[in-house]
C-alpha cells in the first residue's frame, strides 16, 4: 500500500520518522490519526519516541527487523523504551546521526565511509547484517541518499555506475534511481518504505511514485 502525507507539517518524512517491517517510529507530537495512516500504509505498529528530546527520529535512528541503531546521545530512558519493542544499540563517537549514516535492510547495510570499525561492529551485531562503507551520488550521508527494503533499493539519481554495482552486490537486489517531493534527489529524506508498502511526502509526483513502485517491487 502507498500513501502521500507529511509528518510534523513537512514532506521530509525520512527526517522525522523511520520504519522497519514491524514498526514505524515517529515523534511524540504525531497525531493518532497520522499514526493510524502510517500503520495502515506500512502494515506496522507505530511507536512514539524521541532521541535526546529531538523529533528528528529518521535522521537519528536506523533499523531493520532485527534491531535499531540510534545516535550515541540518546537518553537512557529513551533507548530503554525502544528496547521494550526491539533490540537497540547506540553508536559511539562524533559521527552518530544513525539515520543519515546508514542505509540498511535485513541482510546488508551501506554506511558513511568515515564510520569507525567499532561502530561497524555495533551495526553488524545489532542489525545482523553485512556492512560495507561507501557513497551514493558522491554523498557520504547514504541514509538520506537511498532507501532500502527487502525487495529493492531506490537511490540518488546522480549515483555512479560503480556505486550502483557495489549496492547491487551488497544487497543482492535490483537498484534503481529516483527522486521524491518534486525533484529532491535525497530519496531517503522523503520516503518511508518497507516490504509491505511505502509513504511519500505530499509534494511527490505521480511519475516519482511510479519510479518508487518499480524500484521497491510494488508494481
Amino acid at each position: 500500500m502507498e500513501r502521500k502525507l507529511n509528518i510534523s507539517g513537512s514532506p521530509v518524512l525520512g527526517v522525522f520518522a523511520t520504519c522497519t517491517d514491524e514498526f514505524v517510529f515517529v515523534p511524540y507530537e504525531t497525531t493518532e490519526e497520522l499514526m493510524a495512516e502510517l500503520e495502515e500504509a506500512l502494515g506496522v505498529k507505530a511507536i512514539r519516541t524521541s532521541v535526546a528530546g529531538s523529533s528528528l527520529i529518521g535522521s537519528l535512528m536506523c533499523g531493520n527487523s532485527k534491531g535499531i541503531i540510534t545516535a550515541g546521545f540518546i537518553h537512557e530512558r529513551e533507548i530503554r523504551a525502544i528496547r521494550k519493542h526491539i533490540k537497540a544499540a547506540r553508536l559511539s563517537a562524533e559521527l552518530n546521526a544513525a539515520g543519515n549514516l546508514i542505509v540498511a535492510n535485513d541482510t546488508a547495510a551501506l554506511v558513511h565511509p568515515d564510520i569507525s570499525d567499532k561502530n561497524i561492529g555495533i551495526i553488524e551485531k545489532t542489525l545482523g547484517v553485512v556492512v560495507k562503507k561507501g557513497t551514493i551520488g558522491g554523498l557520504k550521508t547514504v541514509g538520506m541518499a537511498a532507501s532500502a527494503t527487502n525487495k529493492g533499493v531506490l537511490i540518488h539519481p546522480k549515483a555512479t555506475n560503480s556505486e550502483i554495482a557495489v549496492l547491487e552486490e551488497l544487497f543482492g537486489l535490483s537498484v534503481d534511481i529516483g527522486t521524491v517531493n518534486f525533484g529532491s534527489p535525497l530519496v531517503g529524506s522523503g520516503l518511508l518504505a518497507n516490504s509491505k508498502g511505502f509513504v511519500v511526502g505530499e509534494e511527490t509526483t505521480g511519475p516519482e511514485i511510479g519510479r518508487i513502485e518499480d524500484a521497491l517491487g510494488f508494481n
